[in-house]
């Protein structure tokens, strides 16, 4: 199993790190401030990869851990702001954005306060959180998790933008993932981040030419 999670890892971060790299390239051609958001939640799906890498061969102290908790469910956030901005409803998007550096600052807050502790085993993220920090975790990534389903229907009702499903079924995944830790079998987590990567380059990569990742609609509305 170590060997097979070391891999998996190592995979999972070369994958979102290029596409983060593409993402960012997109955003300084296009300027769409979708990619804002979508690449620097890439660069932190990146992040916690290289952390998990970490953790796989017994590197592992409290920030770390801190930082990677802190990671997972903020790109969740990040990746759903940039859905969110497609749909071009600016009031909308003000609020969300407030109600997400607010519950951000939270959940920093959260695991300042309740230490998280030593949740490895052999190599793998597995161990029950603070309740405290479990709960602001699920105030970020489950109204992240509602934004992106509704974008999501809105996009592919209106221009049936395949690419978009792709993007916010890959994103869900991984949202789901970082919750995966206290479930019976841990190394689910390494599979839904391997299953998101997967969808979200499918999602964002034109494969005719791949080191450019592919325009999404502009807007959800037309």
């Amino acid at each position: 199993m170590y060997i097979s999670v070391l891999a998996a890892t190592i995979f999972i971060f070369l994958a979102s790190s290029l596409l983060s790299v593409l993402l960012t390239m997109n955003f300084f051609r296009k300027s769409l401030i979708s990619y804002i958001y979508w690449s620097t939640g890439m660069w932190l799906f990146a992040l916690a990869s290289l952390l998990e890498i970490f953790f796989s061969v017994g590197i592992y102290n409290i920030p770390l851990i801190d930082v990677y908790l802190f990671s997972v469910a903020v790109l969740v956030q990040l990746l759903s702001l940039g859905s969110l901005a497609l749909t071009k409803k600016d009031s909308v998007f003000r609020a969300y954005a407030g109600y997400s550096i607010a519950a951000d600052a939270l959940l920093a807050a959260a695991l300042v306060i309740y230490p998280v502790g030593y949740i490895l085993t052999n190599g793998v993220v597995f161990g029950l959180l603070p309740l405290f920090v479990i709960i602001v975790s699920s105030i970020i990534t489950f109204p992240a998790a509602v934004i992106l389903i509704v974008v999501g229907a809105l996009s592919y009702r209106t221009g049936k933008d395949a690419r978009m499903l792709s993007i916010i079924a890959g994103t869900i995944v991984v949202s789901i993932a970082g919750t995966l830790y206290i479930a019976a079998y841990p190394a689910f987590l390494y599979y839904a981040e391997f299953i998101g990567i997967v969808l979200l380059w499918i999602g964002f990569v034109d494969f005719r030419y791949l080191f450019h990742a592919r325009e999404v609609n502009k807007s959800v509305n037309g």
